[in-house]
C-alpha cells in the first residue's frame, strides 16, 4: 500500500515544537484522516509537523510519496486550512479591527470574491471540463457566484470561510488538510461542505485529513481518526472502532467560579439604562448591496437576545452598530445606553461598557505578547497594552484567566498558544472590565465540547446578576446558554 505521508519516530528539531513523544503517523494512500483532540491537545503541533513547517531533527523521519502527482514538492501536494484563515489569515498585514465596516478605505483597487476566483482558475493548470464543471457547481452551492460583486475585506467569517475552500479545492492537491472545517458555517453550508467534501474524495485522487476538537464534527466518510491527547499522538483506529471506543467521553470537570462570577461588586460607573439598544428603520448598504432595511431594534436591559441567521445576512453587520465601529451608525436613528448616536459621546465612552469578543476581533490579534496582557488590553478597549495596569486590575485578570480555566497560560505569547486557547483568552478579556453588555459573536469558534460547556456555564453565571444584557451569535442551537429569552433572526436582503 502506498504510504503518501509517512512519520516515524519523529521528533522536532527546536524543543518548542516537540510533542511529548516521538511522532508515529502514516496516511495510506484512499485513507481519510480526522485529527481529533482538545483544545491544546497538540493537534496543530502535529498538522505543522506533518506539513514540514517544524522539520524533524532526522530528515528521514518525514518521508512523502505523492505520486501519481508530477511535482515532488510538499506545497504543491499538501494545501493546509488553518484555523486563522478564516479571518483571513496572517499575511494581510493591513488589517484593522474596524476595516470591514469602513467602506471609505475600498477603491477600485480593493479586491473582490470575483478577483479571486478568476485568480484561483488561472492558477488551475490542464483543467478538464468536468473538472470546470464541478467548479462552477462548488461556486453554486457555497453562494459564491451571486457576491462576485463583493469586496474581499466585507466578508463575513462564513462567506471568507467558504471562499478559501474553494480556494483550496480548485488546486487539486495531492492532500487537503483543514483545520476545524465548519466553523463559522450556517447549517446549510455545513451540510454542503460535507457533501461537497464526500464528493472530494471520490475525485482526482484527494486525500483530507481534517483537524477537528469534537467527534460530532467527524464526517461519516473519514476512515480512520488519529486521537491527540495532551502533546501525544495516538495511534490510527479504523472510523467504526473509534466510535465505539470510550476514549475521547468529557471529563466532569468540577469548578467552581459562579460565586466568584454572581459576587463581584458592581462598579459605580456603571449606566443603568432602560433601554441598552434602540434601532429605529436603520438602513446599511455597501455600494449598490443592502445588507440591514428598516430594522427595528430595542433590547431593554437585563434581556438576553439570541441573534441568529444565515451566512451573510448581516449579524456582524448589526453589531457593528451596537458596538460603535461601525460609521454609518451616525446616519441611523441609534440610541445606546439611553444615549443617541452622534449627541456627543465617544467611542470609547460607549464601548466602556460593552464587552465584545468577534471572528474579526481574533483576526486583529496578531501581537506577539502575553496572555495576560491581552486579557488586560480588554480594560480600555486596545488590541495591544498602552498602559501598565495596577495590581489589581492584574488581579482581576488572572480571575479570569482561571474561570476560563487557562490561568497556567498567563505569561505565555497569545501567538503561541492553540487557537482554542486563543478564543479563551479573548473570551477572558470581553468579561474583564465586568460590562454592562455583553456581545458574543461566534464565542465558541474553535472550542472542543468541554470547554464550550464551561463558556455556557460562565454566560449563564454572569447574566444572573443585576444590570447585565447579553447578545449572542451562533449557528449551533447547542451553543446557546440557557439564560437566552429573546430570539431576533435575520434573512438575507434580495
Amino acid at each position: 500500500m502506498q504510504k503518501v505521508i509517512s512519520i516515524k519516530n519523529g521528533v522536532a528539531r527546536k524543543p518548542e515544537w516537540r510533542m511529548r513523544q516521538p511522532v508515529n503517523f502514516e496516511l495510506l494512500a484512499n485513507e481519510h484522516i480526522a485529527i481529533v483532540g482538545r483544545n491544546g491537545s497538540g493537534k496543530s503541533m502535529l498538522a505543522d509537523i506533518i506539513t514540514g513547517k517544524h522539520p524533524l531533527m532526522e530528515e528521514t523521519s518525514l518521508v512523502f510519496d505523492f505520486s501519481p502527482s508530477i511535482s515532488p514538492y510538499c506545497s504543491d501536494n499538501i494545501k493546509y486550512i488553518r484555523f486563522r484563515d478564516t479571518y483571513g489569515g496572517d499575511t494581510d498585514r493591513t488589517y484593522y479591527l474596524q476595516q470591514r465596516w469602513n467602506h471609505g478605505d475600498m477603491d477600485e483597487s480593493t479586491t473582490t470574491v470575483g478577483d479571486k476566483i478568476n485568480e484561483y482558475k488561472a492558477n488551475t493548470q490542464s483543467i478538464s471540463k468536468d473538472a470546470e464543471a464541478w467548479q462552477q457547481e462548488l461556486l453554486k452551492l457555497f453562494g459564491l457566484d451571486t457576491i462576485t460583486d463583493k469586496y474581499i475585506t466585507l466578508l463575513s467569517s462564513g462567506e471568507l470561510r467558504k471562499l478559501l475552500l474553494a480556494s483550496a479545492i480548485f488546486s487539486s492537491p495531492r492532500v487537503l488538510m483543514i483545520d476545524n472545517p465548519y466553523i463559522g458555517l450556517d447549517s446549510p453550508a455545513r451540510e454542503q461542505l460535507t457533501e461537497m467534501l464526500r464528493l472530494l474524495t471520490t475525485w482526482n485522487k484527494i486525500q483530507l485529513i481534517l483537524i477537528v476538537s469534537y467527534k460530532s464534527d467527524i464526517p461519516n466518510f473519514i476512515t480512520h481518526v488519529v486521537e491527540v491527547k495532551n502533546m501525544v499522538v495516538g495511534n490510527k483506529i479504523p472510523y467504526l472502532a473509534f466510535f465505539e471506543s470510550k476514549s475521547y467521553g468529557i471529563t466532569n470537570k468540577k469548578d467552581n467560579f459562579v460565586e466568584d462570577i454572581v459576587t463581584l461588586p458592581q462598579s459605580k460607573e456603571e449606566y443603568r439604562s432602560k433601554e441598552v439598544v434602540s434601532m429605529r428603520n436603520v438602513n446599511i448598504r455597501y455600494g449598490t448591496r443592502t445588507i440591514l432595511k428598516d430594522l427595528n431594534w430595542t433590547i431593554k436591559n437585563g434581556e438576553r437576545w439570541s441573534l441568529t441567521g444565515k451566512n451573510g445576512t448581516g449579524k456582524s453587520t448589526l453589531l457593528s452598530l451596537v458596538c460603535a465601529d461601525n460609521p454609518q451608525s451616525y446616519a441611523c436613528d441609534i440610541t445606546l445606553f439611553d444615549k443617541k448616536r452622534g449627541s456627543g459621546e465617544t467611542i470609547w465612552q460607549i464601548k466602556r461598557h460593552i464587552g465584545y469578543v468577534s471572528p474579526e476581533m481574533h483576526r486583529a490579534f496578531k501581537c506577539d505578547t502575553t496572555t495576560l496582557k491581552i486579557v488586560a488590553s480588554g480594560l480600555n478597549d486596545t488590541v495591544g497594552l498602552y498602559h501598565h495596569p495596577s495590581e489589581s486590575e492584574l488581579a482581576i485578570c488572572r480571575l479570569w484567566l482561571r474561570i476560563f480555566g487557562i490561568e497556567h497560560l498567563a505569561d505565555k505569547s497569545f501567538l503561541r498558544i492553540s487557537s482554542g486557547e486563543q478564543r479563551l483568552a479573548l473570551l477572558a478579556r470581553a468579561f474583564v472590565k465586568d460590562p454592562e453588555l455583553i456581545v458574543l459573536d461566534e464565542p465558541m469558534h474553535g472550542l472542543d465540547a468541554e470547554n464550550k460547556t464551561l463558556v455556557k456555564r460562565i454566560i449563564d453565571a454572569y447574566c444572573q446578576r443585576e444590570n447585565k444584557t447579553l447578545i449572542f451569535v451562533s449557528h449551533y442551537a447547542d451553543e446557546m446558554p440557557q439564560c437566552i429569552d429573546h430570539n431576533l433572526t435575520l434573512t438575507r436582503i434580495s
